[in-house]
């Protein structure tokens, strides 16, 4: 036996019960951002470990999230996906009405009592998965042979991207954009007619971007930050500020300077600049590699899925990988300079109960799909040519 091949002999799942290597991503990345959570939220209230106590709580409720999601067959959801969608669009037509409006944008729903807000356009990320996984497993055979079937999706994507504008919510509508056009792509939708499609809504991003003085003013500041430092540029400024302070090997677990009121947004948003301060730039990629895994791992269920038949827990699959690339990649991206600011979490590490939630909800469904392939291997039902149809050019 080859190196190679005693190498992938002791990596591989095949003969494990679940796929080990998911679940060591997910439970890294929640377990470090728990701990930098901690960090980063340090001084920020009289209670020091308030946002500490409430993240603990959030991941004890994602566990619980994830474990009931293993439970639940997938034909459960794939028969009431649209219903599901129609739930989250009433949510996101609510939000506009009775939501909490903060730093300009309506995204929250308040919750009586001690629970916290509710962030709508988290759960409607399920919504839109369920429903494009069933349209697609559904439709896989259509939208191979005939082009302009992926028109139906797109539409529907129409309707919960346009309330996120409205919200506004930029970053989310480029999320689900993404999440989209992405499981269209693993369906063997027409590549052309998805550059296409690609170029037009990349267009219309930019249009929205130039019409608003606001989203303006944020890509000028993304230019060039320390013009304007203490105005448009001031969270980037401040977050560059932080991946220097780190260097190589970083300042040391809670030596952070940039979190002491410096930088907004220090245990959401820009945690991955206090990563990158107090653990280095060695932490930094150790948060990359560990994103990177996750997402592999993602794909590979998908994949698996698809061979064997499992069409609705593929694109499931593929839609979860999708997502949390996007949102991986926008928010390290943000912080590092490369993309103007958004306000999206880091999935499984930023402070929120909503995004945890709903995060632990798509590992449970990984999960899921990955040990009805492992029990199941092949479904007898689903027709050959759906599968193995090539896509058009």
């Amino acid at each position: 036996m080859s190196r190679f091949q005693r190498l992938r002999a002791a990596l591989t799942t095949r003969d494990m019960p679940c796929d080990i290597w998911l679940i060591l991503a997910a439970v890294a990345l929640a377990g470090l951002g728990w701990v930098m959570v901690s960090s980063a939220s340090i001084g920020l209230l009289e209670d020091t470990y308030h946002y500490s106590r409430q993240h603990g709580i959030f991941l004890v409720l994602a566990i619980m999230a994830c474990v009931f999601m293993l439970c639940v067959p997938l034909e459960v959801w794939r028969q009431n996906a649209a219903l599901i969608l129609l739930a989250t669009i009433f949510l996101l037509i609510l939000v506009l009405m009775i939501g909490q409006e903060i730093n300009g944008s309506k995204r929250w729903i308040a919750l009586p009592g001690p629970l916290p807000s509710l962030q709508v356009s988290e759960f409607a990320k399920i919504g839109l998965i369920f429903y494009m996984a069933a349209f697609m497993s559904r439709f896989t055979y259509d939208l191979r042979r005939r082009a302009f079937s992926m028109w139906r999706p797109l539409a529907v994507l129409a309707v919960p991207a346009s309330l996120l504008f409205l919200a506004p919510d930029f970053g989310g509508m480029v999320v689900f954009t993404v999440c989209v056009i992405g499981m269209l792509m693993m369906s063997g939708a027409s590549l052309v007619l998805l550059g296409g499609s690609g170029l037009l809504l990349g267009s219309g991003a930019v249009m929205m971007v130039v019409i608003e003085p606001y989203r303006l003013a944020r890509w000028t500041s993304f230019l060039d930050p320390w013009a304007d430092q203490f105005a448009t540029g001031y969270q980037l400024t401040q977050a560059l500020i932080a991946f220097g302070r780190g260097h190589v090997t970083g300042t040391g677990l809670g030596n952070s300077v940039q979190k002491l009121h410096y930088l907004p947004e220090a245990h959401t948003d820009f945690i991955f600049a206090v990563i990158a301060e107090e653990l280095g730039m060695i932490g930094a990629i150790i948060v990359v590699l560990l994103f990177t895994l996750f997402i592999a791992r993602a794909m590979w269920v998908g994949r698996k899925a698809e061979m064997a038949g499992h069409l609705f827990g593929a694109y499931v699959s593929y839609g979860i990988g999708f997502i949390v690339a996007a949102q991986a990649f926008i928010n390290m991206a943000v912080s590092s300079g490369l993309l103007p600011t958004k306000g999206l979490t880091l999935p499984l590490m930023s402070y929120g109960g909503s995004s945890l939630l709903v995060t632990g909800v798509m590992v449970g469904l990984l999960l899921r799909t990955d040990a009805e392939t492992r029990h199941r291997p092949r479904r007898a039902s689903t027709p050959y040519k759906a599968r193995h149809e090539p896509r058009l050019s």
